[in-house]
């Protein structure tokens, strides 16, 4: 099973340990599926993990350790076609990046756009909850 997680996911499983993200980054290190990135969120994650407001609560050591287990374990797929489904640019990233991992799911905690979509190219849409009660 291949999955992308959005950003934001990855980010509250950095910021709270007992957190749904988590236990998905949990299951991934276990091996129950492949984890999906592309250069462009890792560079998302590396910016947004440097502002003031994460920084305060967050070890900068332990952003740039899931950064580079990303980059040493995760799947990463370097080019991704253009996708301009989404008004936001971040959202339209991940759905290119879905695309072209063929991922069987992309899990976000966005609800106004890309939930919305419910599926995309093959992926299904769904919730860091909804996953889990599916394969957690």
């Amino acid at each position: 099973m291949r999955l992308v997680a959005d950003t934001n996911v990855l980010m509250s499983a950095l910021l709270v340990e007992t957190s749904l993200p988590a236990r998905l980054i949990a299951l991934w290190r276990h091996g129950r599926f492949d984890l999906l990135t592309s250069p462009a969120q890792l560079d998302e994650l590396m910016r947004v993990t440097r502002y003031p407001k994460i920084r305060e609560r967050l070890a900068p050591a332990l952003a740039g350790r899931l950064v580079n287990e990303l980059r040493g374990l995760a799947v990463v797929i370097e080019h991704c076609p253009p996708v301009t489904v989404s008004p936001d640019p971040d959202d339209n990233n991940l759905l290119a990046l879905a695309a072209a991992g063929a991922a069987d799911f992309l899990v976000s905690g966005d609800k106004r756009d890309i939930l919305a979509l419910g599926r995309f190219e093959g992926a299904k849409i769904v919730t860091v909850r909804d996953f889990l009660m599916l394969h957690g």
